[in-house]
């Protein structure tokens, strides 16, 4: 069966569907087939993205979107399951980084937006997505955790902490649904270009090269690659694991 058919029909949800690695994720899943279901805060990005999916010949819907609203991640999920009457996969990688502080002085928004929005959004998702796909007869879930839901760096501790609790989150429910059908992973990126990237660096593509042993940052294929390996057919035997893409980062 070719990469293509593999997908054809198939429903998948991604929530920060409308910017760098969701929407590189969000172009190849229905340049392949696939049925997307897009989740976003920005509703002209959001929207955007759909009309250029149909307009290359794919299908998606939008909604707007708040991970950190509960009754935001039960609406995406309910529809998909109104509009396709099933859920077969889902990439949930919303989240956001705000100023680079130590933790006496992060101000207590920074610290509950990201923790609201990183772990608590993932969690939400996964609690109404593993109920769609239990009813549905299984699925594949991967999470956008981080390099740093591996390792730790200064003036992080909020955003540290909501990475690390999505691998530990993977593991758990990937272990709540082993033998009922459904696969739970995380990819866990280094420094990606993405637009998020440049605002960071200021555009700098070189600025973390050092930091990295392939000397390099990467590119959202690259992750894309190894999200749609995790959410197929091709990675049956796989879940509850962290599939590191990260220029070797997380092995020094």
């Amino acid at each position: 069966m070719s990469e293509k058919n593999s997908w054809c029909g198939k429903v998948v949800i991604v929530t920060g569907g409308a910017s760098g690695m969701g929407r590189d994720v969000c172009l190849a899943l229905a340049a392949q087939g696939a049925r997307l279901v897009i989740g976003n805060r920005g509703v002209e990005a959001g929207q955007a993205l759909v009309e250029e999916i149909r307009g290359l010949g794919g299908e998606a819907l939008f909604r707007p979107t708040d991970v950190s609203r509960p009754e935001d991640c039960e609406a995406l999920v309910a529809l998909a399951l109104d509009s396709h009457g099933r859920l077969d996969g889902a990439f949930n990688n919303a989240g956001l980084q705000r100023a680079f502080n130590t933790v006496h002085v992060t101000p207590v928004a920074d610290l509950s937006e990201v923790i609201d929005i990183n772990l608590k959004g993932v969690l939400y998702m996964m609690k109404y997505e593993t109920a769609a796909m239990l009813a549905c007869g299984g699925g594949s879930i991967v999470n956008n955790a981080s390099i740093f839901g591996l390792k730790a760096m200064p003036e992080t501790a909020y955003y540290v902490a909501s990475k690390h609790g999505i691998v530990g989150a993977t593991r758990a429910v990937a272990l709540d649904y082993a033998n009922q059908g459904i696969r739970v992973n995380a990819v866990c990126p280094g420094p990606i270009k993405t637009p998020s990237f440049d605002r960071v660096t200021g555009g700098d593509d070189h600025l973390y090269d050092e930091g990295v042993p392939m000397r390099r940052i990467g590119q959202a294929a690259e992750v894309t690659a190894a999200v749609l390996w995790l959410l197929s057919d091709q990675s049956s035997y796989v879940t509850g694991t962290t599939l590191s893409v990260d220029g070797g980062m997380s092995a020094q």
